[in-house]
């Protein structure tokens, strides 16, 4: 089983969401960024954050299941 290298906590703090410029917060169990504004969830690759629009998962495929 392939772990993912931990996020760098001090980077996380400077984040912000480049949709709405506004907070994230860290979802360690899928490995992602949580939008909650914007509804999108940005992944950590590697122990980076992508934080392109383009990347994110939305997350009202959720609500529409």
């Amino acid at each position: 089983m392939k772990t993912e290298p931990p996020i760098n906590l001090k980077l996380f703090e400077m984040l912000v969401c480049p949709l709405t410029k506004g907070p994230l917060r860290h979802d360690p169990k899928k490995n992602e960024l949580i939008s909650p504004q914007a509804n999108l969830a940005y992944p950590i690759r590697d122990g980076v954050p992508i934080m392109l629009i383009e990347e994110a998962r939305s997350l009202k495929e959720k609500e529409a299941e």
